[in-house]
């Protein structure tokens, strides 16, 4: 079938907390397979998606969504059911990957090397620090560092029910001092390491997102070492939960003790943003692989589990 022929819905907005940002890689994509030459319809998730896929029946979905419901498994099993092929990962690698404790004990137990931490409740919190400070707290199962905080020596923040809307439980785990870096994966193979800096003094949701709310280093201005082992954590990170498509994994790189420094596998991204200001583009362009021959790339990929 040809590209002209092959009708591609692009499934993008959703009700997740990362709607916004989904919006935005979702136009993009579809501007992309346009100038790509595919037939392109965009749909904004809502709960009857299943039965306006049904009736439309595309040929490809390109899944654009962020966040829970488009990146847990969830869209994943509705398109298997209905047999429509779809790019980024299946339902199992993208269920494991979207829970951060369980993800983190699949590369615990091959070696890659992830910071400490545990699963706590919110009750944890109101006798005291659940661990020493300084402590990362994240939901267990969100993108795009939504409801990430970091409690330094001093800081009395507490997540209580009031405010903290992800959930009884709560990912706890050291900070880890240093640098963020980044690393692709394109059909299991691993393209570059960025190191992503910011004016904020961390790559919140607002740095990731907000227009020049971050600096991009790429390539990565760090040891060849260091390097190569991002790239082979970052494909073994995609190999382990069977990811397919695009990944991104996210790195702290603490080299303030040591030369050359420890670098340790924070998380792994089934759906990486594709918006003007993402990272996977960037680095896929800097192995001159253009955008649209990216996202064309990831439609003729495309399949559901078998």
């Amino acid at each position: 079938m040809s590209r002209a022929e092959t009708h591609v819905a692009v499934l993008k907005g959703g009700w997740s907390p990362e709607r916004e940002v989904s919006l935005s890689s979702g136009r993009e994509c579809a501007k992309a397979l346009r100038q790509a030459g595919f037939k392109v319809t965009e749909i904004d998730v809502d709960r009857a998606i299943a039965g306006k896929l049904e009736a439309m029946h595309p040929d490809v979905c390109f899944n654009a969504l962020h966040g829970p419901v488009g990146e847990d498994g969830t869209i994943q099993g509705v398109l298997n059911v209905l047999g429509i092929p779809y790019t980024h990962s299946g339902v199992r690698a993208s269920a494991v990957a979207m829970d951060k404790p369980t993800a983190k004990d699949v590369f615990a137990r091959l070696g890659l090397r992830c910071p400490g931490g545990k699963v706590v409740t919110l009750d944890a919190f109101e006798t005291g620090h659940p661990m020493d400070p300084p402590y990362v707290i994240k939901p267990i199962d969100q993108g795009s560092s939504v409801g990430v905080h970091i409690v330094r020596e001093g800081d009395n923040y507490r997540p209580t029910g009031d405010d903290w809307t992800f959930g009884d439980r709560v990912l706890v785990e050291p900070f880890i001092d240093g640098r963020e870096l980044t690393v692709a994966v394109l059909d299991g193979e691993p393209l570059e390491v960025t190191e992503i800096t910011s004016d904020r003094g961390f790559y919140d949701y607002e740095a990731k997102y907000a227009e020049g709310g971050s600096i991009h280093l790429l390539p990565a201005p760090v040891p060849a070492t260091i390097r190569k082992e991002a790239l082979e954590m970052a494909r073994r990170a995609h190999e382990a939960l069977g990811c397919r498509g695009v990944s991104r994994c996210d790195f702290r790189y603490d080299d303030t003790q040591s030369d050359p420094g420890t670098l340790y596998l924070l998380e792994i991204n089934t759906q990486p943003g594709m918006t003007p200001t993402s990272l996977v583009p960037e680095q896929a362009a800097f192995r001159g692989i253009s955008f649209q021959d990216l996202v064309a790339r990831m439609v003729e990929g495309a399949q559901c589990d078998y």
